[in-house]
């Protein structure tokens, strides 16, 4: 995987980049440094310093400092929640309300291993949504995160009721299909079974604010990935 057609931004401090569903920001044990997106950026740049990090099925993005100082003021900057974070996201069904807060604390969960549950006993966590666009069977919602909790959003989605649409972990592994949003849908001559539109996760990092060291006030976008502006497409297409 080449790393330039990633990069949304750069500068001598710190390098943004769109990251690609089902890559993971840094190796984990079992992995070859290259399947990660901080070891493509290594290859890249020689020396690269991690400051967040995205679940391996998120997309978008990721900012990495490319030196020590900049690493420590940025790591600070997201850790002292100076950093504005907005999220897109398919959830499943319609949300009763346009828009709201989950402020529910997040733990570990007590059986299964890297699952979180929301429980009264977990750290803070606070979510802000607002519903963009409604379409009976899915809804896109601009998420915005206050803390940085594993799975934050994707629990706190689950919390309302309204999973994050394909989320194995927290809701249900069914892909998006063409016959569940087309009325009149029909298999092509040639074609023996349906492929879907999206088979995972349909959450996007799209938007960080943050001021820099130098204090220049940076507003940072990572376009929508095409499967899930395909879905979209089709959604507003056969909306009723």
């Amino acid at each position: 995987m080449r790393i330039e057609p990633l990069i949304i931004f750069e500068n001598d401090d710190f390098v943004a980049v769109n990251k690609p569903s089902g890559l993971l920001t840094i190796p984990d044990r079992h992995d070859n440094a290259l399947s990660s997106l901080s070891g493509l950026l290594k290859q890249h740049y020689g020396q690269i310093f991690t400051v967040h990090r995205l679940d391996r099925d998120t997309s978008g993005l990721v900012v990495f400092a490319k030196h020590e100082q900049s690493h420590k003021y940025l790591s600070q900057l997201f850790e002292s929640r100076d950093v504005e974070k907005y999220y897109l996201g398919l959830v499943n069904g319609e949300l009763p309300e346009p828009s709201g807060s989950v402020n529910a604390p997040i733990m570990e969960h007590p059986v299964q291993r890297g699952k979180m549950v929301a429980n009264a006993k977990g750290r803070p966590a606070l979510t802000d949504y607002t519903v963009e666009e409604a379409f009976g069977l899915y809804s896109l919602v601009k998420l915005r995160i206050h803390t940085g909790r594993t799975h934050q959003i994707r629990v706190h989605m689950k919390y309302l009721g309204h999973p994050i649409t394909v989320d194995e972990m927290y809701g249900t592994s069914e892909p998006v299909r063409l016959s569940a949003i087309k009325k009149k849908f029909r298999l092509g001559k040639f074609t023996e079974e349906e492929r879907p539109l999206l088979s995972r996760l349909a959450l996007h990092a799209f938007q960080l604010r943050f001021t820099d060291e130098q204090g220049i006030r940076h507003e940072l976008e990572a376009p929508l990935p095409k499967d899930i502006h395909a879905v979209l497409q089709q959604l507003r297409k056969h909306k009723k």
